[in-house]
């Protein structure tokens, strides 16, 4: 079985920088993405119509083309973390996580035992539908390749960060923006940034402590260089809206004057 590129790249110091995808369903795109030089796309499935058989499909290719993809469910919880594994995504994307507790049951739906209570679901995807080794093995392949990203979007999440960030079967951490701004009181207000940083910071000094991935996400070049100089290795920038949005905005512009 082809390994996870994403953990690969993290354990080697590597940093990733990769787009959101949250309109185009082709599977396509993630050639496109690679040939352009992005390192990986965290595909969205909580605010958007992507299907459960797109999702399949953009696994299928993101193994074929070692390109990995990152997946955000609706809900982090163990129905979705066991279809989205069954498919053959490797890189979960944790959203709304509350709580030290429901991070443990995050870790339990992603890894079998002894680590988890991962749910079995056969010859699948997930395997690539290979039988080679035991089944033993492919367990424990499975277990060390899943990576877990947790995103803290509220306040009160803070008040877990270190026993989150300590929790074996979490790799990586990072927070909402918009979300977590809403909750502080100060989305679209000029303390948004400082208050937002200060967060950033608090993620990365628990990441740092406890030998954990920090990830990113930036709306500009400056900001990219800014976290990663701070020790960030995967940075989300902009999206597949965004950018098709930002271009054609721009070439109307020079076009209609």
């Amino acid at each position: 079985m082809r390994g996870n590129p994403m953990r690969a790249g993290v354990e080697r110091g590597e940093v990733q920088i990769g787009t959101w995808v949250t309109l185009v369903r082709t599977p396509s795109i993630l050639m496109l993405l690679k040939a352009a030089g992005v390192d990986f796309a965290r595909v969205d499935i909580e605010h958007t119509a992507a299907s459960m058989e797109t999702i399949g499909e953009m696994a299928a290719m993101a193994r074929a083309l070692d390109f990995p993809i990152a997946v955000r469910p609706p809900v982090a919880n163990r129905e979705w973390i066991t279809r989205l594994l069954d498919v053959g995504v490797w890189n979960i994307h944790c959203p709304q996580v509350e709580s030290a507790a429901h991070a443990a049951e995050i870790v339990a739906a992603s890894r079998y035992a002894p680590m988890g209570l991962r749910g079995n679901g056969g010859l699948s995807a997930a395997t690539e539908f290979s039988t080679a080794g035991t089944v033993a093995e492919r367990r424990a392949f499975a277990n060390r390749e899943v990576f877990v990203t947790v995103m803290l979007e509220t306040a009160a999440a803070f008040d877990d960060l270190d026993e989150i960030a300590a929790m074996p079967g979490i790799d990586a951490l990072t927070l909402g923006p918009a979300d977590l701004a809403q909750d502080l009181g100060v989305f679209g207000t000029p303390d948004q940034a400082r208050v937002l940083d200060e967060r950033r910071d608090l993620i990365i000094q628990a990441a740092r402590k406890h030998g954990k991935t920090t990830a990113m996400l930036v709306s500009s070049p400056e900001q990219l260089e800014q976290w990663k100089q701070a020790g960030a290795l995967l940075l989300a920038y902009s999206s597949d809206v965004e950018m098709l949005h930002g271009g054609f905005s721009a070439a109307m512009k020079r076009i209609k004057g």
